[in-house]
């Protein structure tokens, strides 16, 4: 059993309440990582998450259809929140998520996450590619919010 640590940071020109709700929308989720045949379903069946709420993942990775579910047990609303594995491939995974208000209308997205997994380490570049794609997917959509509210 090995541990990976992956971080991944996004300087986005939107602030932190907007980057922080997509980043809790299950169906951009799933937009984002559309390649894997990513789904994401919800505990409650609303689409965003809060406080103690569970998402199930299913994908398609390495040939594989996984499946991992987490739970929400941090939520600092708009500048923190950790989701969880409860069950999945992991030994253990953590992710938190970062948003620091730069002003101007600016934020820093912080992905911060952590795996424990046999070969761990092997899976942490796949794991940042992921991230770092979900993340690009984030920045344009709350760029594109920006964009459009300010005309």
């Amino acid at each position: 059993m090995s541990e990976a640590f992956i971080e991944v940071v996004t300087v986005i020109d939107a602030a932190p309440s907007t980057v922080f709700d997509l980043e809790l929308d299950m169906q951009v989720h799933a937009e984002s990582l559309a390649g894997s045949d990513e789904t994401a379903t919800t505990s409650t069946g609303r689409p965003r998450l809060g406080m103690d709420d569970e998402v199930t993942f299913s994908a398609r990775h390495f040939g594989i259809r996984w499946r991992m579910t987490s739970r929400i047990t941090a939520y600092e609303p708009p500048y923190r929140f950790v989701d969880e594995q409860i069950s999945g491939p992991f030994r253990a995974m953590r992710h938190e998520h970062r948003f620091e208000d730069l002003g101007g209308g600016r934020t820093t997205m912080t992905d911060r996450m952590t795996v424990s997994a046999p070969f761990g380490s092997l899976l942490a570049p796949y794991l940042r590619r992921l991230l770092t794609q979900r993340a690009a997917h984030i920045k344009r959509l709350a760029e594109a919010r920006r964009r459009r509210t300010s005309e």
